[in-house]
């Protein structure tokens, strides 16, 4: 089945920050309770048709800050040559220096750099080399997994974050402001004209919307860290309830779709 279209209605749920019960959530239910998972190395077709095996990792990531690139710095220092394929490549050209894994992008932000046309963390699929025991893919993620740890310690932010994506908003009552912290999914529309030159996008695709656990249980480790746990937990509530719902419908043979519940057709598509 094609990719389905984007911009298609969604249902939302809001909630006060229990943190900060001034601002606002807004979660996307729809995205939140499909069944979408990463499917790297499973039939991800990657963005660029030319380059299947780098999945999302073509063009590097973009930091969200400086502290994230140091964050990731310190992370790439615990990486071995028989890890990382772009070991040798990342060494400083002086002594004591910074291993070289970020550059300037064409928009002037700075970025994991691009080595051999994609990201200098991924591992490329069939490399062989004397002592090299890593496997394709994202070396960070490898070194996730070696330590025990989620991902979420040792990747960028953009890359432990998609396909969430957390953006700001602010709502006017009168003269006051209120912040409204949206959560959702990071859809081709979200990436501007960029998004239109992907090849092959994951979130709409239905050989993507396979997961045994929907996206707010299967990504809660992204959601706790990109909302805290007080606010997940509240959104877990607000989540459970609608899949109770709609399962309850569904033994009842009831339409499981509008107007009552607005499923993401790419999970309907693969359900089919």
């Amino acid at each position: 089945m094609p990719e389905v279209k984007d911009g298609f209605a969604r249902d939302f749920v809001e909630f006060a920050d229990p943190a900060k019960p001034e601002e606002l959530f807004r979660c996307d239910l729809t995205w939140l309770t499909s069944y979408w998972q990463c499917i790297y190395g499973a039939g991800c077709c990657g963005i660029d048709a030319d380059k299947p095996d780098a999945g999302c990792c073509s063009d590097g990531a973009y930091y969200s800050d400086g502290e994230d690139e140091a964050r990731t710095l310190k992370v790439a220092e615990r990486l071995t040559p028989e890890m990382w394929q772009y070991f040798d490549e990342a060494q400083p050209k002086k002594s004591k220096g910074k291993l070289r894994i970020s550059e300037v992008g064409l928009d002037g932000d700075r970025k994991t750099r691009k080595v051999e046309d994609s990201c200098i963390f991924l591992n490329r699929k069939g490399y062989e080399a004397s002592g090299f025991t890593g496997s394709f893919g994202c070396v960070l993620h490898h070194l996730a997994q070696k330590e025990d740890v989620h991902f979420v310690e040792t990747k960028p932010d953009v890359c432990w974050q998609l396909p969430i994506r957390r953006s700001f908003e602010t709502r006017e009552f009168g003269e006051q402001e209120i912040s409204v912290t949206v959560i959702g999914e990071y859809e081709r529309l979200a990436w501007g004209d960029g998004g239109a030159e992907f090849s092959w996008y994951c979130t709409a695709n239905t050989e993507a919307h396979v997961g045994r656990e929907p996206v707010y249980i299967s990504n809660n480790n992204e959601l706790i860290a990109l909302m805290g746990a007080a606010a997940y937990a509240e959104l877990k509530k607000h989540c459970d309830a609608r899949i109770e719902a709609i399962a309850a419908l569904a033994k009842e043979n009831k339409k499981r779709e509008l107007p009552l519940f607005i499923i993401h057709p790419a999970t309907i598509g693969a359900q089919k």
